[in-house]
């Protein structure tokens, strides 16, 4: 069976992908987020021992841990929108609108 060939591909342009400048202050926002929300758990007392559960000195020593986890996952799903409100004050204040 013969070959045929056609015309050289063209090259596809290789273009970076696009700067996002705004992700450094995402993340920012979504970190005090997340650390506030960890501070409202504590007080809170959640994710204390338990007296028929509770795990002795090492699960007092490690529960800010989970806390902190449980905290930066709720962000993650979506949290309270304080990440979104500091995220837009930074922006604002960066680019010198306040």
């Amino acid at each position: 069976m013969p070959v045929i060939e056609g015309p050289p591909a063209l090259p596809i342009a290789r273009t970076a992908p696009p700067v996002d400048d705004d992700a450094p202050l995402r993340e920012a926002a979504r970190a005090l987020e997340s650390t506030f929300l960890a501070e409202m758990l504590k007080a809170a007392r959640f994710g204390e021992a338990r007296d028929a559960f509770g795990g002795g000195v090492g699960e007092d020593q490690f529960t800010s841990f989970l806390v902190q986890a449980q905290a930066t996952e709720m962000v993650a799903a979506g949290g309270i929108g304080l990440a979104e409100s500091l995220f837009e004050a930074l922006k604002d204040r960066r680019d010198g609108s306040v």
